[in-house]
């Protein structure tokens, strides 16, 4: 049995060593495959697709874990993938970082995409005029984004629990409150052609572009750093688990690590920035719980998937979910109701970017392949603070207009990095004084060098990063295939 295991793991997507991808000289490569990565990667192969010259290879520091988002295993349900898969197969970074405790990290193909709620708004359109893309621009891609991510408003369509609650939110004066975008796939399998993972993973978008153009892809490799000759990025140095080193060679480099290991590469490499790594940015975060009969509904209850947008006012945004654990569960579970339901709201509010948040090199901490580990500076200002304290009232408001009793015990602000937000340690920019890369995600000064992960994001509003993320991405993987001709 365990060699069925085993081959079964080896064989559902295909992989080569580092050996043998160091023999090859890749057009593009990419190191991480998240959300940002994954898109990087579908793109091209999309865009590439027929053309077999390309060369395209990616890296994943962590193993293969599942084939799919956790919610699509059919042995899991909301409850016991927070709290028994998440748990079992993460990394509580956040141990060693005690200014940003509750970062957590899952190293492993597909990354935290594996485990995400996959609520997919657009930021607020004010911020997004700040940024150096154009809006018109920019809206392209974040409709090309939620196009590969299948963003639906319809997942709690039908629901007299969502119509009843969303008519007392808006009824209460909360007009921002709506159908949550959720990055589900509602298409019905029919006709052989089989959609049977409606969560959203970049396990979907590694699928995608498998079926599109070859790739090569190595798990269990560490990249270390960026090899850089003449002010262009030529290769990157990798650790496969037995700390050999490799050098794979590419014209094009993308870097989509992670927001907290990007720049730890960047800086580990020797490439000069003085943004890099600063400006770190997550949520300030709270979930909170409540209760409501269950007699104020019909018998077709339905699931609960509201979200109370971001406004210039209210710098934050509440995700309703409920009931219970029936917000996602599987078809075989029996939908067991109590008299009196629970609602949660999972809130995010806006956090400052400021420089002095930031990642660094620990100059006394090592890890196993004897490159140094980041270290984090984070605290949260006098406005984060208050912002922190707007979201506490804004679920008071919330609760009281749905007819919610509230567990005011709940109100508690999470530790910074729980969300699993963070962001723009590489943001993008015109000025390299104060961002890491220019508009089209390419390291300042580093021909061929790219970043395509959160960590890129120019801002973070109070909406999560990943739409951002994957929006940006596309555009980066169009920006290589012009620039490769």
């Amino acid at each position: 049995m365990s060699n069925l295991v085993v081959k079964y793991k080896n064989n559902w997507i295909p992989t080569k060593s580092l050996e043998e991808m160091s023999e090859t000289n890749y057009d593009v490569l990419i190191v991480g495959s998240g959300p940002g990565g994954g898109a990087t990667l579908q793109r091209l192969c999309e865009l590439w697709k027929g053309q077999g010259a390309k060369k395209i290879g990616i890296l994943e520091m962590g193993d293969k874990l599942f084939h799919s988002h956790s919610l699509n295993i059919p042995t899991q349900n909301v409850n016991t993938a927070r709290d028994q898969l998440l748990p079992d197969n993460s990394t509580v970074i956040g141990e060693r970082l005690p200014q940003f405790s509750g970062a957590r990290m899952v190293y492993a193909l597909g990354g935290r995409s594996l485990f995400w709620n996959a609520a997919t708004p657009r930021p607020i359109r004010e911020e997004l005029t700040k940024w150096p893309i154009h809006p018109r621009e920019l809206n392209v891609y974040y409709g090309m984004a939620e196009k590969l991510l299948h963003v639906t408003t319809d997942y709690a369509k039908g629901s007299s629990m969502q119509n009843v609650l969303l008519k007392r939110l808006h009824a209460g004066g909360i007009f921002e409150a709506n159908d949550m975008p959720v990055a589900f796939d509602m298409t019905p399998s029919r006709q052989g052609e089989v959609h049977s993972n409606p969560w959203f993973s970049s396990i979907n978008a590694l699928a995608a572009a498998l079926f599109d153009h070859p790739y090569d892809l190595a798990i269990n490799a560490f990249a270390s750093q960026v090899i850089v000759e003449n002010g262009k990025a030529v290769g990157v140095q990798v650790f496969s688990p037995n700390k050999k080193a490799h050098i794979i060679r590419a014209k094009n480099i993308v870097l989509s690590a992670s927001t907290l290991e990007t720049p730890r590469i960047l800086l580990n490499s020797g490439i000069q920035g003085p943004a890099i790594g600063r400006y770190l940015t997550g949520h300030v975060s709270i979930i909170a719980v409540g209760t409501i009969s269950r007699r104020q509904f019909s018998d077709k209850l339905g699931n609960l998937s509201v979200l109370k947008f971001e406004t210039n006012e209210s710098p934050y945004q509440i995700q309703i979910l409920g009931p219970d654990q029936y917000f996602s569960y599987q078809q075989f579970e029996d939908k067991v109701l109590k008299d009196q339901l629970v609602i949660a709201y999972a809130s995010f509010g806006r956090v400052q970017s400021r420089a002095e948040n930031r990642v660094v090199l620990d100059p006394n901490a090592k890890d196993e392949f004897g490159v140094p580990l980041q270290q984090v500076q984070y605290s949260l200002s006098n406005k984060d603070l208050q912002v922190a304290e707007q979201v506490k009232e804004g679920i008071r408001q919330s609760a009281t207009a749905m007819g919610v009793t509230l567990d005011e015990s709940t109100l508690v602000l999470r530790p910074p990095g729980s969300d699993m937000h963070e962001s723009c340690t590489c943001r993008m920019g015109d000025d390299p004084n104060t961002s890491t890369t220019n508009r089209h995600g390419q390291v300042h000064g580093v021909q061929g060098l790219y970043v395509a992960d959160n960590s890129v994001l120019p801002t973070l509003t109070a909406a999560g990063p990943v739409l951002s993320n994957v929006a940006l991405a596309i555009r980066l993987a169009d920006h290589i295939v012009r620039q490769s001709g």
